[in-house]
């Protein structure tokens, strides 16, 4: 049985290096995620990988803990408002504030496997054919190495690509690989770029963006946290630029660097005075 000790020490862990809140009620995850990270590593159980972690910790074996138990569930079009909003409502405004320079950078926090920045890339390429001349960048970030590896691959299994496409989108933007697999084609992969990136952090070397999508990923912080988040996010947000949170989160005592949309639910800007000052090209 996993001790008290034990537990609080890989909750500390988990909440100092990744912002995870890893709460009691959890304690069986604990035992399924790390049970292959304790074979991989030669240690006989998890009690044993739990101990090692708390009395002679490696970095390799806390990089390893904290990907096996960070949550990268991630589907295409997930929740589809939130898509229906940057095409009919964020982008259009964006694109008249931004006639003159023809660019508009996205960053997808967060991004697991990279379904949520290639669906926004989709999106663009069916809702705006006719912006010729645009650029335009998707930057995805997660602080999974291997995941953000995967995503850069753009390799999916059928039962992956099935989730949340249709027949037409499969066929418009992936081509089939080998055995059961699709690959995202190269007009969206050349819009979408992933980084490896820990939102604790400051992502100052990503650069501004115009729009940022962080859905699914505050539920799993405890209020400091989800400020800290925030405000990350907000030092890398252009002053008219739009914020995506999940159905979840709210910023109500959480966050005062960033206001509500009207009737937009899950849309936010930037509080005034509270954005970005610097070069938007990271």
């Amino acid at each position: 049985m996993i001790s008290g000790a034990d537990f609080l020490a890989l909750q500390k862990l988990l909440l100092e290096r990744s912002g995870m809140a890893l709460t009691s009620d959890k304690l069986y995850l604990v035992a399924s995620r790390l049970s292959p990270v304790a074979q991989r590593f030669g240690l006989h159980s998890v009690i044993e990988l739990m101990a090692t972690l708390r009395e002679r910790p490696r970095e390799d074996l806390i990089a390893a803990v904290i990907e096996a138990m960070v949550t990268h569930e991630s589907l295409f079009f997930r929740d589809e408002k939130p898509f229906e909003q940057l095409a009919g409502v964020v982008l259009p405004e964006l694109m008249r504030a931004r006639a003159a320079q023809k660019s508009i950078r996205i960053w997808s926090a967060a991004c697991s496997s990279g379904q949520e920045a290639y669906s926004i890339a989709m999106l663009i390429q069916e809702k705006f054919p006719l912006a010729v001349g645009w650029s335009w960048e998707i930057v995805g970030g997660d602080i999974s190495e291997a995941i953000v590896r995967k995503a850069r691959a753009g390799s999916y299994s059928a039962f992956e690509i099935k989730r949340g496409l249709s027949e037409e989108r499969i066929a418009r933007h992936f081509r089939r690989a080998e055995g059961e697999t699709y690959s995202v084609n190269e007009t969206i992969r050349r819009m979408v770029r992933f980084e490896t990136h820990n939102l604790l952090e400051s992502a100052a070397r990503l650069g501004v963006f115009d729009v940022v999508f962080c859905r699914n990923v505050l539920i799993y912080f405890d209020t400091p946290t989800k400020t800290r988040v925030l405000d990350n996010i907000a030092r890398q947000m252009s002053a008219d630029g739009a914020l995506f949170l999940g159905g979840a989160d709210t910023i109500v005592g959480v966050s005062a660097k960033f206001t509500g949309v009207g009737q937009e639910r899950g849309i936010y800007r930037v509080a005034p005075g509270c954005g970005a000052s610097v070069a938007r090209v990271a």
